[in-house]
């Protein structure tokens, strides 16, 4: 039964995430702002809301491992395969606001996550927390990036009221198509982590690598199917916006709201892991830089990072 409901799982995610682009692209001719903005916002929070719910739930039964794991592998997932296969499949042309300020952001955030869980280093603590006054930080710092956002998307509607939007595109239909996509996205996430760890249990593999590995891989299939499907459809803003956005909402809101709930231990063995997000977070800077394009060959190169990285945690496991 198991491995129905995750082929179930998986078909919902590809409509859903079709369905989910076409209807994000479009609210986004209409509110006349960049497709960028909207991958950064309401793309990256939908796509980021399996994340949500599976650390949040972690965070209030005292699974901390679950919580923090499922952030951090699912960050390197998004900026290796998930950036890597849509790059593969079409070029995706980077806005320089995105290489100076929104992917900026993300090492920000990756940046604080490391010093924040570093209390035995730092502050000569007896053990590494997350506490309730860190998440309060990061969702102070989420507000901060939320106010960049709509303060960029109002410029930029400012800029181009002179634009007309297709005949035929309505606000009513296009939010719809785009909440059925959300929902469907979400629903078919959730079928695919539930079976994909029964499935991983019963072959046998520990809590730590399940977090890593199938909770992380499944909570960002969202963001994988959304960014092909919108390099498919020559979306590289919501593409790439996506991936950016899900990753800021990741460690800001999703660790926020977890550890405001209830305050994570920090396992030993998720520096590493932390430093090797900061590290591919710095990786997708620079080829951001070059000639503002993401290719094919950068695309290849993150995707075997990220083989290069699931064969090292599962040795390593």
């Amino acid at each position: 039964m198991a491995y129905v409901l995750l082929i179930v799982g998986f078909g919902l995610l590809i409509k859903g995430a079709d369905l989910f682009v076409d209807g994000s692209s479009n609210i986004a001719r209409l509110l006349r702002v960049p497709p960028i903005l909207i991958g950064l916002t309401i793309v990256a929070f939908g796509t980021s809301s399996p994340e949500a719910t599976v650390s949040i739930i972690a965070a209030l039964q005292g699974n901390a491992e679950i919580s923090l794991g499922n952030v951090v592998g699912s960050n390197i997932f998004n900026v290796t395969l998930v950036v890597g296969i849509a790059a593969f499949l079409y070029p995706l042309m980077v806005e320089s606001e995105t290489t100076k300020k929104e992917i900026p952001f993300v090492l920000l955030a990756t940046g604080a996550l490391l010093v924040l869980i570093s209390d035995t280093k730092l502050q000569s603590l007896s053990e590494n927390l997350l506490t309730r006054s860190d998440g309060i930080i990061f969702l102070l710092f989420l507000s901060i990036f939320m106010y960049y956002v709509i303060e960029v998307g109002l410029k930029s509607r400012k800029e181009s009221t002179h634009e007309a939007i297709p005949p035929g595109m309505k606000w009513g239909k296009n939010s719809l198509v785009t909440l059925a996509g959300l929902v469907a996205i979400i629903f078919g996430g959730d079928l695919v982590v539930d079976s994909g760890t029964e499935i991983a249990y019963d072959l046998g593999m520990s809590k730590t690598l399940v977090g890593l590995t199938i909770i992380a891989i499944g909570t960002s299939l969202p963001e994988l199917v959304t960014s092909i499907s919108a390099a498919l459809k020559k979306e590289s803003g919501i593409a790439l916006g996506n991936v950016v956005g899900s990753n800021i909402f990741n460690i800001l809101f999703v660790l926020g709201a977890s550890a405001v709930i209830s305050p994570l231990s920090v396992n030993g063995k998720i520096f590493i892991d932390v430093m090797i997000m900061i590290a591919l977070s710095l990786l997708l800077f620079l080829f951001s830089r070059t000639h503002y394009k993401i290719g094919k060959t950068e695309g290849f190169v993150l995707v075997t990072m990220y083989i290069v990285y699931l064969v090292y945690i599962i040795l390593r496991n």
